[in-house]
């Protein structure tokens, strides 16, 4: 839980893999820098990925869309 991950390229832990094939970001795939947060329902698809600069504030605004 506490280990070093890999999060791009071909070394990718299987579940960033399927982060980023489910919900690419604007810029790309690839995950920027840390603090890119990801949105997953209940029944488990991926439903949001916001960028590292995104306040706790605006994703609370946001989560109102999927309650």
């Amino acid at each position: 839980m506490f280990a070093k991950i890999e999060v791009n390229g071909v070394g990718a832990a299987a579940l960033y893999k399927w982060l980023k094939t489910e919900k690419p970001g604007d810029g790309g795939p690839d995950i920027t820098w840390n603090f890119e947060k990801f949105l997953v329902g209940p029944g488990g698809e991926v439903l949001a990925r916001w960028a590292p600069r995104t306040t706790p504030a605006e994703i609370g605004v946001a989560l109102n869309t999927y309650r």
